[in-house]
């Protein structure tokens, strides 16, 4: 009779830990446009994107960067600062959310800074010039980019780095 309760209770303590990891391993992206990579490195070629909301199962993890897989299957490594535990909603009222705000608009909203915060503090710092600002949100750099110019510095990636 013992033995038996000390099974029960140890397929019971089973059966919670194991629905306390399938819920803690869903993860929303956070970022605008994530990219899933072949390997754990901003080097690492970018397999599929993913957008701001969409939902990822983490299937394993390797210093700062997590193995996932999306809603289509697709898999591929995510670095931490791209994800959230928080359950990412979009939805405004009773209309459809892409008809209302673009994804810029909903990823800075998402933080917390909108067109009107940024336009309240332009009003403030009069004095600031934001054209380079708006010049760099404008430049795009390739992963082959990135990886040419790391070996014209001779600089070589190591396994999971940043």
């Amino acid at each position: 009779m013992r033995t038996m309760r000390r099974s029960l209770l140890l397929v019971a303590a089973l059966v919670i830990g194991v629905a306390a990891w399938a819920a803690v391993q869903q993860m929303s992206v956070q970022v605008r446009t994530g990219q899933l990579r072949a390997t754990p490195s901003y080097l690492g070629k970018v397999a599929a994107a993913v957008a701001y909301g969409d939902r990822l199962t983490v299937v394993g993890k390797q210093g700062a960067w997590y193995s996932v897989k999306d809603a289509r299957g697709r898999t591929g490594w995510i670095h931490e600062s791209a994800l959230t535990t928080k359950r990412v909603v979009l939805k405004s009222g009773d209309a459809d959310v892409a008809a209302g705000a673009g994804g810029d608009e909903i990823a800075l909203a998402g933080k917390g800074f909108n067109e009107q915060v940024e336009n309240e503090f332009k009003a403030r710092e009069t004095g600031a010039d934001y054209a380079w600002v708006d010049r760099m949100e404008a430049m795009v750099v390739t992963p082959e980019q990135a990886v040419a110019f790391l070996a014209a510095g001779e600089v070589a990636p190591q396994g999971g780095a940043r």
